[in-house]
Formats: C-alpha cells, structure tokens, sequence
C-alpha cells in the first residue's frame, strides 16, 4: 500500500542542533524475515496496511482496513526528555458497509512510548492505546476497539511473502531515491468477529496485508496515488499502483502478479495502465473520485468496481489527509475473478508525505 501521509510537528521555535539523516532506501538490499515484519525506526516513514472482505453468517458481505503508520521526527532527536515525539504512531480503520450506505470509521494519532504507542522491533507488534495488529508465528491478530465499532480477527498466513518491485525494492518515479521496501502477504485467511453499534457478528474472509517503509517515496512532481490490491480467486494475486504528476497524467507505475501457479513478474512504468471509468462526488468534502476503473498490468485487463461509492476516509484528525480507501471487485472478461481494495490519494491537493 501507498499510505497517506501529510503530517507536520510543529516544533518550538528554539535553535537545534543538526540532526542525523533518515535511512536511505537503495537497490539490492535482500529483505530479511522475520526481523523485517518488525519496525524499522531510522527510516523517516512506514506503515503496515490490512485490508479484507468479510462475510457474516447472515452472508453480507463487507469490507474492513486498519492500518498503523510510523513517522520518524528527527528534529525531536536531541531532546532527552521521554515525552520528546522521536517517533509518532498513527492508525486509521475502517469498515465498508454497503447497508450504512458511508464507513465506520475511526483514527489515533500518539507519540511513541510512555507505555501509549508502539512500533515493536524484530517483528510486527504495532498498538496504540487498546489498536493492536501484531504477528505471532504464522497469525496476525488485529484488535480494534474504535468508538462505535470493533474488530476482532484472526489473520492466518495461507502463502510465502510476496515481494514488489525488484526483490522488494519498489522505485516510486524516476530517481532512484524515491522508492520503498515494500513487501505484500496476499489471501490471509481472516476469522473472527466485528461489532457495529449494538451489533455483533461472527464473520471470515480473506486479507491482504502490506508493510512497507522509506525515507523519501514521493518525489517534488508527484501529488498522489492510485494503489490496488487484489486477492485472485484462483490464488493468485494482484498489486498495482500509479503516481499522478501535477496535471493528473500517469507520472509513474508499477505492479506484481503471482498467478495462480506461483510465477511472480514485476511490471514497470510502460506495462501499467490505470484508466477511470466513472466519478463518484463526496456529498461532505465535495471531492471527486474515480471509483471504477479499467487496470491494465502486462497482458491483462481488469475491470474494477467498487461495494459501494461512499468509501472516503477523513484523517483530518491524524494524518491531515482526505482519500477514498475501499473494497472493490475485479472482473477479467466480464467475469468476477476476485476482490481486494483500491486507495485514491491527492485528489483534493497535493499529498505531502513527511
């Protein structure tokens, strides 16, 4: 996932001393597991994105996505103090729920430590306050306990890592600089339960999750993303993106597919075509987003529709970002050949990621 960013300190207005640089992310660096499901804290930026399809046992079928974002705050760097903000935690989750007609939705934002927040090294325990998502052996747990809704699941690893880019460096526009580590866990098998309101049900689907983490992903021509993973129906899987330039022209892109076979290509700027197909106009923010679209990766065409139109996520609160996040379904030829989420960035303003 290309996450949404966009949040500024505001630090004292007080001389600092020069602080150390952000880790760069560069080409040929093997990811290492399971150290690299864990926190990476001298990058400037990194985040850990679960998105799924539920269905209840009355067969309604929703979407749900939690995600946790690290930032790294270097001018807090030289502060001793234990409440000095050296690393913010930001979560946003959400449920797509066709029969609300808009999302559930809900978000945090803490510095780390002090027993609030963390971003736990070595493997991936990420939590602020009771917002838990965190790995144990083959299991990630997610436990969300927002202001009128929850999430309990079970997130059950069914295949290996998936990594995007080359080897899992992912290059973001034409410099080499602006890229990420950036691996992907497609078709995790998801049991639990989800409370709406005075509602609960007992609900299983399947997720995907992506980890991703960097110091500089956008570059100055970018102002936002188009970002969509999909879980195949045939166990096969599907990550694309786009940067949009300044005009909304295509600046750059990339994708990954595992076909069903276990065969993974990487696919670069040429052989990936995102084009919209209807608009859809939030009735709060006044905004407007494709929310269908026709995907192009290599050879292979996707036509892509959303579970319901009204999937805009305000972060105003955490990460001073407006973007529609989704559950969307892709048909091949006509025919219904999976599901997973679409993320829309930049369509109100430039996205500032720092």
């Amino acid at each position: 996932m290309l996450a949404c960013g966009g949040l500024t300190l505001c630090a004292a207005a007080i001389a600092q001393p020069p602080q150390p640089a952000a880790a760069a992310v560069v080409p040929g660096h093997a990811l290492e597991f399971p150290g690299d499901y864990g926190s990476h804290p001298q990058f400037g930026i990194e985040w850990w994105y679960v998105t799924g399809w539920l269905v209840t046992g009355e067969q309604q079928r929703l979407g749900f996505q939690v995600t946790f974002f690290r930032t790294r705050q270097p001018v807090a760097d030289a502060n001793p103090s234990a409440f000095a903000p050296t690393q913010l935690l930001i979560a946003h989750c959400a449920i797509s729920d066709p029969a609300r007609g808009h999302l559930w939705q809900d978000q945090r934002i803490r510095r780390a430590g002090l027993g609030l927040a963390e971003a736990g090294i070595g493997d991936t325990r990420v939590r602020v306050d009771d917002w838990l998502l965190e790995r144990r052996d083959s299991v990630y747990q997610v436990q969300i306990a927002a202001e009128d809704f929850a999430l309990n699941l079970s997130l059950e690893v069914t295949q290996p890592v998936l990594l995007n880019g080359v080897a899992g460096y992912s290059q973001k526009g034409p410099s080499p600089q602006a890229a990420s580590y950036y691996y992907s866990q497609p078709h995790l098998r998801v049991s639990g339960s989800i409370a709406r309101a005075t509602r609960r049900d007992t609900v299983s689907g399947e997720a995907w999750l992506d980890h991703e983490w960097s110091s500089q992903s956008l570059d100055s021509q970018a102002d936002g993303w188009d970002w969509i993973g999909l879980n195949l129906d045939d166990g096969g899987a599907v990550m694309a993106f786009r940067i949009r330039g300044h005009q909304g022209q295509s600046y750059w892109a990339g994708g990954t597919l595992r076909d069903a076979s276990g065969n993974v290509q990487s696919f670069g700027p040429d052989d990936v075509g995102f084009t919209p197909v209807r608009r859809w106009r939030s009735p709060r923010t006044g905004i407007s987003y494709p929310v269908s679209w026709r995907l192009r990766l290599g050879a292979r065409q996707f036509a892509i529709e959303p579970l319901l139109d009204d999937q805009e996520n305000d972060a105003r609160f955490s990460s001073g970002a407006l973007y529609w996040e989704g559950a969307v379904s892709a048909l091949e030829a006509a025919h219904a050949v999976g599901s997973g989420y679409l993320e829309l960035t930049g369509y109100d303003r430039p996205l500032s990621l720092r």
